[in-house]
């Protein structure tokens, strides 16, 4: 009786390891042709926090300063990527020279 239960347990996670691949790959198939969209929409997403988060340094009103100032150090990494993107040749923080 407990080789059965045993053997019953075994075929349900091998079942389910199966459906979790025919899963993945289905996924795979069907995001495959927006990837590129994705990828954009993620970027503007992206532009568009940085700039929420830098605003208060460039001289614009940001009425979340208070809440995006402790996100500066972590996106500091990734500022000279995103000036360069939105067309400034250089930093334009005065006091902050990344290039």
């Amino acid at each position: 009786m407990s080789d059965d239960l045993h053997s019953g347990s075994s075929h349900r996670e091998t079942l389910r390891a199966w459906l979790d691949q025919a899963r993945f790959f289905t996924e795979e198939v069907y995001s495959a042709r927006y990837r590129g969209a994705i990828a954009r929409a993620r970027r503007d997403e992206d532009d568009l926090f940085m700039l929420l988060v830098f605003a208060e340094m460039m001289g614009l009103q940001n009425p979340a300063a208070y809440y995006t100032l402790e996100l500066q150090p972590l996106l500091l990494e990734r500022f000279h990527d995103w000036h360069r993107r939105m067309g400034m040749e250089h930093s334009p923080l005065d006091h902050f020279r990344c290039c």
